[in-house]
């Protein structure tokens, strides 16, 4: 333990002595383990905040979509996954009359142009039944949304998200009542929805336009829906709901047209391709801890070069060869430490500020991961020099100038 405290000791004084060398040594550590910790935290907090957004919808939800999309916890890809079929009012007729389906909602969403304020922008119309907002736990923070009555009388109103109402009207509460364009069709805006959130994969309600179902028929001539949401009374229920949705649907289409998917399943889904896509981000910032690691082997090399005579001395006062090697794979051990622990300091200040935007956040398994890989950087590219130095001969060494 004295012979280890010595060494440590002694590497120390070497890096006090060459305080810009040792730090430049570490940068390259630094900036891997910085931008590795940085993107890991991201993706945690990527995943929180997609599970927060699915939690404030509802637990109960189902979505009826065409085609078979999920496959194996992931989305499936191909001719199938899509599906040919669009469901109509029949469609929703008949699943309104499933025991226990509390609200089954059609939806048509196609991207538009709307003007409002002395603004244009391109938006995203979410056409559904007056159903949308209880279903989906959306509020109006001013004014109020449409109702049943007004999606029987195709009324031309629309309820809009806080996004887009402050893109047309610059301040969200200035927009109820107001005019807006949509596609050179006008409308009047019955009032604003409080702010919900959404995106980052998923649909982002803050920004969509409300309209009427049937209101919604000028642009959708066909009177189909790219989907239907059903919302099951009580998580009880999901397993009684989702049998009844399907045997219904059966009636009409082939089971692989259509696909009844839980919110699990569609988070499950979103959160494996994020995690995908996470690993092999990290894996690009890894690349720097590589760079940082040979940056640290040619340090070392020319550490051992100007300590040659240090190390004849040492040999010939009776250190052995193991001695030697152990001294400069610590100090190759100890640099990328201090490369690994600054990395994980700025990545976590980096993170205490994001967090007022974005629900990032460093866990137990990031830090003991950064400090592994630093440590192991360490011994791989400590080794090569430090055998270098080992193997010296005593005499060569104290002769050498």
């Amino acid at each position: 333990m004295s012979y280890f405290i010595f060494i440590l000791r002694s590497a120390i004084f070497d890096f006090s002595r060459n305080k810009g060398r040792t730090f430049l040594t570490s940068l390259g550590i630094l900036i891997g383990v910085l931008a590795v910790v940085l993107l890991l935290a991201f993706g945690l907090g990527l995943r929180k905040y997609i599970e927060q957004q699915f939690e404030s919808l509802g637990t109960n939800l189902l979505r009826i979509v065409p085609g078979q999309i999920l496959q194996g916890g992931g989305f499936r890809s191909g001719p199938s996954a899509f599906g040919t079929i669009r469901f109509d009012e029949k469609d929703v007729v008949t699943l309104r009359r499933i025991k226990n389906a509390e609200y089954i909602i059609p939806v048509f969403s196609k991207t538009i142009t709307v003007s409002g304020g002395g603004n244009n922008e391109t938006g995203e119309l979410y056409a559904s039944s007056a159903d949308i907002f209880a279903g989906l736990n959306l509020k109006p923070q001013y004014g109020s949304v449409f109702t049943k009555e007004d999606v029987n009388k195709r009324s031309k109103i629309v309820t809009i998200g806080p996004k887009i109402a402050e893109k047309l009207f610059k301040d969200s509460s200035l927009a109820v009542d107001k005019t807006t364009k949509i596609e050179g069709q006008t409308f009047r805006v019955t009032g604003v929805l409080e702010a919900k959130g959404g995106g980052f994969g998923g649909p982002d309600f803050d920004s969509f336009i409300y309209m009427p179902y049937k209101t919604a028929y000028i642009f959708n001539s066909d009177k189909k829906f790219l989907a239907i949401i059903a919302k099951a009374e009580d998580s009880e229920s999901m397993d009684s709901v989702k049998e009844q949705i399907i045997e219904r649907l059966k009636r009409r289409y082939d089971e692989d047209d259509f696909s009844v998917i839980e919110q699990a399943e569609l988070l499950s889904a979103i959160s494996s391709i994020f995690s995908i896509i996470n690993m092999v981000l990290v894996s690009i910032a890894a690349i720097s801890l590589v760079v940082g690691g040979i940056g640290i082997m040619n340090i070392m090399y020319v550490t051992v070069t100007e300590r040659i005579k240090e190390i004849g001395i040492r040999r010939a006062i009776g250190a052995r060869k193991i001695d030697i090697l152990s001294q400069f794979l610590i100090e190759s051990i100890i640099l990328s430490l201090i490369g690994g622990l600054l990395g994980i300091l700025g990545a976590y200040a980096i993170t205490l500020f994001i967090q007022r935007f974005f629900p990032a956040y460093i866990d137990l398994n990031s830090v003991l991961l950064a400090l592994g890989v630093s440590s192991a950087i360490g011994i791989i590219f400590g080794v090569f020099p430090a055998k270098k130095a080992a193997d010296l001969s005593p005499i060569d060494a104290i002769r050498y100038e």
